[in-house]
């Protein structure tokens, strides 16, 4: 029988909060959604000032990654190349700013950020992330 991480609520506190300083630290007003490898919340924070259509684009891109495996982006860049036929994914939000949060070769759950550039979103997700994985 296989094992692997999960997370603790301790975990995504502190993802939430390094995610929250690095947005900060920007000036930027984003909403940060954390999920678990199935794609379900775990956390939800939308910082003053972030649009209220945040709340449903972090938590799409989150549960597109956590489910995908892999970036968010990584979807938009396929239909971007002439992969149209990922239109019709069940995924909901196939845009740059989810990343999921990988521990030993197992995706254990992403996070998902909307309110800025899709870029900036990512950058985040990958500051939340690094505070429990120090990648």
């Amino acid at each position: 029988m296989k094992t692997k991480a999960v997370l603790s609520v301790e975990d995504v506190q502190k993802i939430n909060a390094a995610a929250v300083a690095e947005a900060s630290a920007n000036g930027w007003n984003v909403c940060i959604t954390i999920v678990d490898d199935g794609g379900h919340a775990l956390s939800l924070y939308r910082m003053d000032g972030a649009a209220p259509s945040t709340a449903m684009m972090s938590l799409g891109k989150a549960q597109t990654s956590a489910v995908g495996r892999r970036e968010s982006g990584a979807f938009e860049e396929m239909i971007n190349g002439g992969r149209f036929a990922f239109l019709s994914a069940p995924n909901t939000a196939m845009l740059e700013g989810g990343v999921p949060i990988i521990v030993d070769g197992n995706v254990i759950g992403a996070v998902g950020v909307s309110g800025v550039k899709s870029a900036q979103d990512a950058q985040i997700a990958r500051a939340g992330i690094a505070a429990v994985t120090g990648a």
